[in-house]
């Protein structure tokens, strides 16, 4: 027989989901305030979850940060969110990932952007040790 995980895991996970969907406005506040950290480090952030800039709906519903490099390295980038972590506390994501691309706790947006700065140079020069 496979192994299963505890209860209070499976739980857990599942009140951190919650959390992470009815937090939506808190969510948008913490991405308004990274995108605000790395626009200096000359990284383009689109909010996908702002009409004026993306009109579509996100299947999901879920407040994404669309992060890309302008000028000759357009195609390299990462999508970011906001999720729901232990204590109480929120923590920036890679979308792609989930819950595995863990960046940075949502209170400090500098080191959050420090962090998708060093990601996104590792994408665009794999060669470099940053």
């Amino acid at each position: 027989m496979g192994e299963t995980r505890p209860l209070t895991v499976r739980v857990g996970r599942r009140v951190l989901r919650l959390r992470t969907h009815f937090g939506r406005s808190k969510a948008v506040r913490y991405l308004d305030t990274l995108s605000a950290a790395l626009k200096p480090l000359g990284y383009r952030p689109i909010r996908l979850y702002h009409p004026e800039e993306f009109p579509a709906p996100i299947p999901g519903g879920e407040p994404l940060l669309w992060i890309y490099v302008p000028g000759p390295h357009s195609h390299v980038g990462t999508v970011v969110n906001a999720r729901a972590v232990a204590n109480q506390m929120w923590a920036y994501h890679e979308a792609q990932r989930g819950r595995h691309g863990y960046l940075s706790p949502c209170g400090d947006a500098k080191a959050a952007a420090k962090e998708i700065d060093r990601l996104l140079k590792h994408k665009m020069y794999p060669g470099n040790p940053w």
